[in-house]
């Protein structure tokens, strides 16, 4: 390893492993925490199905410090996650819930005695999904098991077993007074691991890492290294190395950068920091709209969840990411960052074509600034896949429209999915503002909508299906934002007025 060390560096990766420290130097950067386990540690309850962060077989427990001297734990995919991501955190695995005298944990005693397993080849997946659910307390209610184990995929065992036992575990009570002293300790332990470190700087042959503390210091790194890969969650990135096969080099990691990693809220916006991961988001963009949460919810699995972030779906530009429809039709605003120079863009506007964004070399997606709804405007969000729960969208339609004395005064069409970018349908909007909110002014929007969109067909579905269901969309915003009587006369129609 070859590292040109300052004050304000280190080289070395500093985690606990279960309750034991480690401390690891020259090691490839790319490295995924699941090949860590079981290449370097020897650790084989982590089991590689997909690589790719949707099956949950290589689930595993990450805990840190969350700022008021307590632990937080999240469950995250070791496949897509690299070894350097570890710096001041805990990483839990199956192996760390065996007890000293050889006992089960409770949450594998439950999954014993519901008979939750069968091959067992994704049980230690399912059995850390629930841990994660025990640590935080247990959960009783079937559809918040239910959104804790969508990441979790099985195809030998019925999910029934596996709820029960989930239920019959139970949890740590918040009043464990010993259980609370513990992770105070290791929440001070991992604090004082990474104080005064400095920003973590790991060189190799196989290529650089540098991971930040303050934004100050990743402006400066990007402004050294412009055509750097920047990574926040890993949950597209990490892909680029398991399935692509991609060299990074250098690999500049936002995760650490305190000051991106805040959600704040004023009486008019909520300001979402890029660091901000969508489980951390949700709750403040469900208070803009409802729809908002509800769709931040279907974005992946609880797993990609805690560990993607809203910044980094805006910043790689994909045509088909959830969250910026629906931000386009609220009129959101992202803070671009360069060195010391911020400018505000529309959201919009970022997007320029496929794989194209208004972003040069060395500048960083730093907030989003997402307004509230104005007092009577209506916002709806759709998302059309083949699965409900973690599945990528074929359509999503956003729209944000405001009624007055039956007439639309304001209205946004935003689509994802129907172009190479997120895309306002803007002859949509124009077919539709200042008219009466009729029968006939939904045909006229859709039949804009041909004449706007021209659909890829991919796997995902046809440009046939694509522009049939994004015509639909505009009859689902119709039937819930007009009159009761118009709605039940519509149903039973056929679905598409053209």
């Amino acid at each position: 390893m070859t590292q040109s060390t300052s004050q304000n560096m280190r080289p070395d990766i500093r985690f606990l492993f279960g309750d034991e420290e480690r401390s690891l130097s020259g090691i490839d950067p790319q490295m995924t925490v699941l090949d860590y386990l079981r290449l370097e540690e020897r650790k084989t309850g982590t089991k590689e199905g997909c690589a790719e962060g949707d099956c949950g077989a290589c689930t595993v427990v990450l805990g840190e410090p969350d700022g008021d001297g307590k632990m937080a734990y999240r469950t995250v995919n070791a496949c897509i996650q690299f070894v350097p991501t570890l710096d001041g955190k805990q990483l839990l695995t199956v192996e760390h819930l065996k007890s000293k005298d050889g006992s089960l944990h409770p949450v594998q005693q439950a999954m014993v005695e519901t008979h939750g397993s069968q091959c067992g080849f994704c049980t230690p997946g399912f059995v850390m999904s629930l841990y994660q659910m025990w640590l935080d307390g247990g959960e009783d209610d079937r559809g918040a098991i239910n959104d804790a184990l969508a990441g979790n995929l099985c195809r030998c065992t019925g999910y029934g077993p596996i709820i029960e036992a989930a239920r019959k575990a139970g949890g740590i009570a918040a009043s464990d007074a010993a259980e609370q002293k513990r992770r105070g300790d290791l929440a001070t332990r991992l604090t004082d691991l990474v104080k005064d470190a400095g920003t973590l700087a790991v060189e190799h042959a196989a290529g650089r890492y540098y991971a930040p503390r303050t934004s100050d210091e990743l402006a400066a790194l990007l402004v050294a290294h412009p055509d750097a890969t920047v990574l926040a969650g890993g949950t597209d990135v990490g892909l680029w190395v398991t399935k692509m096969l991609k060299r990074l080099d250098p690999i500049i990691y936002i995760g650490d950068v305190a000051d991106l990693k805040s959600v704040s809220e004023t009486d008019t916006a909520v300001v979402i920091g890029a660091g901000v991961t969508y489980s951390r988001a949700h709750d403040a963009l469900g208070r803009v709209a409802d729809d908002i949460g509800e769709l931040i919810r279907r974005i992946g699995s609880r797993q990609i969840r805690n560990a993607g972030t809203v910044g980094g779906n805006i910043a790689n530009g994909s045509p088909i990411g959830d969250t910026p429809p629906a931000l386009i039709a609220l009129g959101a605003k992202i803070v671009l960052r360069m060195g010391n120079v911020r400018r505000e863009v529309p959201l919009e506007d970022y997007f320029i074509s496929y794989g194209k964004q208004d972003r040069t070399p060395g500048e960083f997606v730093e907030s989003v600034i997402v307004p509230k709804p104005a007092k009577g405007l209506v916002f709806k969000a759709y998302k059309i896949s083949k699965r409900f729960d973690q599945d990528i969208t074929a359509v999503l339609g956003a729209f944000a429209i405001q009624i007055t004395d039956g007439k639309v005064a304001a209205f946004r069409a935003v689509y994802g999915g129907m172009a190479g970018t997120p895309m306002r349908a803007k002859k949509c909007e124009a077919a539709v503002i200042g008219k009466e909110w009729d029968e006939a002014t939904l045909g006229a929007a859709q039949r804009a909508l041909a004449d706007e969109f021209e659909p890829m067909t991919d796997m995902r579905a046809s440009k046939e299906y694509r522009m049939l269901v994004a015509q639909n969309l505009l009859t689902k915003l119709f039937i819930e934002t007009s009159a009761p009587d118009i709605a039940t006369r519509l149903v039973g129609k056929e679905a598409a007025l053209v």
